[in-house]
């Protein structure tokens, strides 16, 4: 009885290892056309599939949206798939790890899974990538036999236009974007990957730096002028026509070998300036109180540049590197410096509208009627900018014709100057225009009174009709 046991457990195992290795060679022969148990392929599961079916799903799962080159310039540039017909397949590396495969060791898979990451071959069109490439502004640049070393005068000064420095290397830079388009990167530096350099310099090219070091030095002037708040810097625009030159147009040099600056052209520099910034009798837009802006021209007040001593000064502090800001020497000033010198303090004098207002710090402080000069008699007060030039009290004013105490007297052109009127009852209207004064401007006596105590000497005088 035993043995018969015994005899048909002998049998049901044989019986039991002969399916069993029936069924593991059976399943090894079946993995010989597909892949093996428990193996997966960029996170899809392979188990029993072909090399045709793994593709297909993997090519689903995976896409490239193109790549994005940045050039030196922070410029950006694409390349889309289809622009150099762009096309990748798993079938080649899929192919290659079957081959690797051995389908009767697939029970391996069941105790670690076969995770594998795979790449795809890439193909595109290396002729249209080419064209594409040449379209970028990166790649249409000159050639290198073509880039040259030159210097340029331009507005803003002499400057050096060196075509050798940060140069693409064309064949660098596409082998490089070739590596990327490959292993399916969407974003390239040409800068960060090195593709740029700079080109030697030929012996004709070395003269041209070192006549560029001699301009550079010359040009690099750290002299600003100011006049009040406006500042004006001696730059490379300006200094740069200041090279001595000869007939033929070509630089003078001292005896250290420097480029000589040409005086001449320093000192009608000089000539420009005080054109622009002497205000004494320039013509002025206003800002009248009656809403208008009233066109000046004339006058005593205003800045008038010492000229001969600037001439001077800046020959000097040119020709020896001065940094500085500078204000000029006066002949003349005005309370404010600059083009709008009248600033925000100073008498208006509305002769149109025979009013007279004085402004302190930009605020109405006195507003009066006035009768300015006779204009039937040809006596009319002139229009200009003019400015307080003395003050005194019990004052005989003569002339022809006439003699007139004034407790006030503030004299602001020549003979003419603001001061009260006893000999007045009425202001203002058009009383100017037949009875009005030999030029002076009549002003009531309590008007005139806190006038004088709050004008000082120097306040402008804006005089018009």
């Amino acid at each position: 009885m035993r043995k018969k046991i015994v005899r048909r457990i002998g049998l049901f195992l044989l019986a039991a290892f002969l399916f069993l290795a029936v069924s593991y060679l059976g399943l090894a022969e079946y993995y010989k056309n597909g892949f093996s148990y428990g193996t997966w392929m960029n996170g899809i599961y392979c188990t029993g599939k072909t090399v045709e079916e793994v593709n297909e799903e993997l090519l689903k799962s995976c896409s490239y949206a193109g790549l994005t080159i940045y050039d030196g310039e922070g410029n950006a540039f694409r390349i889309e798939p289809e622009d150099v017909d762009y096309t990748f397949d798993f079938k080649e590396a899929l192919q290659s790890y079957l081959g690797r495969q051995n389908s009767y060791l697939w029970i391996e898979n069941l105790f670690a899974a076969k995770e594998r990451s795979l790449q795809p071959v890439v193909s595109y069109d290396e002729e249209l990538l080419w064209e594409v490439l040449q379209s970028m502004p990166a790649f249409r640049g000159k050639k290198p036999e073509e880039r040259t070393v030159s210097i340029q005068k331009t507005d803003a000064g002499y400057v050096l236009v060196d075509e050798r420095k940060h140069v693409l290397n064309e064949e660098k830079a596409k082998e490089r974007i070739a590596e990327k388009l490959l292993f399916l990167e969407t974003t390239f530096d040409l800068e960060e990957s090195g593709c740029y350099e700079d080109l030697p310099y030929t012996d004709a090219m070395n003269k041209e730096l070192a006549l560029w070091e001699k301009i550079s030095q010359f040009q690099d002037c750290r002299i600003v002028y100011a006049f009040g708040e406006e500042l004006v810097p001696i730059d490379a625009s300006i200094v740069c026509d200041w090279m001595a030159v000869d007939e033929k147009g070509e630089f003078l040099y001292d005896e250290a070998g420097n480029i000589m600056q040409d005086n001449e052209k320093i000192e009608a520099f000089i000539d420009e300036l005080a054109a622009e910034f002497d205000t004494v009798g320039a013509v002025r837009h206003f800002n009248a109180t009656r809403g208008e802006t009233v066109v000046i021209e004339g006058g005593t007040y205003g800045n008038r540049m010492d000229s001969k001593a600037e001439k001077e000064y800046l020959k000097l502090a040119f020709a020896r590197k001065s940094e500085e800001i500078h204000t000029p020497q006066y002949i003349q000033m005005g309370w404010e410096q600059g083009r709008d010198d009248i600033g925000s303090t100073y008498i208006e004098v509305d002769m149109a509208k025979q009013m007279m207002y004085y402004y302190l710090d930009g605020k109405l402080e006195l507003e009066t009627p006035i009768v300015t000069g006779n204009t039937g008699r040809r006596w009319g007060t002139p229009e200009g900018v003019n400015y307080v030039y003395g003050k005194a009290r019990n004052r005989i004013l003569r002339g022809q014709g006439y003699e007139s105490h004034v407790n006030f007297w503030m004299p602001v052109k020549g003979n003419i100057g603001i001061h009260d009127a006893a000999w007045r009852s009425e202001y203002g209207g058009e009383i100017y225009k037949t009875g009005g004064s030999h030029g002076c401007i009549n002003t009531p006596y309590e008007a005139m009174n806190r006038l004088y105590d709050m004008a000082e000497i120097g306040t402008p005088v804006v005089m018009f009709y």
